[in-house]
């Protein structure tokens, strides 16, 4: 019997394979993927609030078609990072301070109750990784390693959620991060309250290290409230420099 040599098909997902090669995903759930990516480059502001999105440019950069890329969109939508006009571009969204107090007001109430459950129901097990964690977090911080910082914090944020044992209370923080991700990087790119975030979070370790659930539920929530007030604090700033009339109805 004769033997079949196989040939070996190209590779789509190699490093600089194609152009905007940092950027590109395979063939496999699409959207998903460039959901991923998308969502990134709103967080750290690669793509900026209220930029156009240019769905021939984006989808040819992605290295995908139109159609993925428009489910990614719909699902940045329901996350609060893209605005789907009818009979016009897309646009990232634009961070409003009043629509921000209300987010981060959501989210501490969910991370303070979460905190408090963790506190009695987490396992030496989660404990001794929520510890290690916290390590690592405090070792990019003096390194000052901003982006994997960022990523471990946030790590913490959902794993302290994940260790209140409580499906529903997950679920909503979930779909709540997903949109103060952005104005929570937004904040550390502050000095100042970077380097004040992470004393916050070595009180709330220590908290529910010591069981004490109502003190760890308080620092929790007095955490992701400061957050929230340097956020819109900023933008406050940066428009009434840019546009001292149009900052008054921000």
């Amino acid at each position: 019997m004769r033997s079949i040599k196989r040939r070996n098909s190209p590779r789509t997902d190699e490093p600089g394979s194609a152009p905007a090669g940092h950027l590109r995903v395979n063939r496999m759930a699409l959207h998903v993927q460039a959901v991923d990516r998308l969502r990134k480059l709103i967080v750290r502001g690669t793509l900026a609030p209220g930029a156009q999105i240019n769905e021939g440019e984006l989808a040819d950069a992605l290295g995908i078609s139109r159609t993925p890329l428009r489910e990614a969109l719909k699902l940045l939508a329901s996350e609060g990072l893209i605005e789907l006009r009818p009979n016009r571009s897309a646009r990232v969204s634009i961070l409003r301070t009043k629509d921000l107090e209300e987010l981060f007001e959501a989210v501490a109430g969910i991370e303070r109750i979460a905190a408090e459950l963790a506190a009695k129901r987490i396992t030496p097990r989660d404990l001794a990784r929520l510890g290690t964690l916290q390590s690592r977090m405090e070792r990019l911080h003096a390194g000052n390693a901003l982006e994997e910082y960022f990523e471990i914090n946030q790590q913490i944020h959902r794993f302290i959620v994940a260790c209140a044992a409580n499906g529903a209370l997950k679920a909503t923080h979930d779909w709540l991060l997903s949109r103060a991700e952005r104005a929570r990087f937004f904040a550390l790119a502050s000095q100042s309250r970077w380097d004040e975030s992470v004393k916050e979070h070595q009180a709330i370790f220590k908290a529910i290290e010591a069981r004490n659930n109502a003190q760890a539920g308080k620092l929790l929530d007095r955490h992701v409230k400061r957050t929230g007030k340097v956020v819109c604090n900023v933008l406050r700033a940066k428009r009434k420099a840019a546009n001292p009339e149009a900052a008054a109805a921000a």
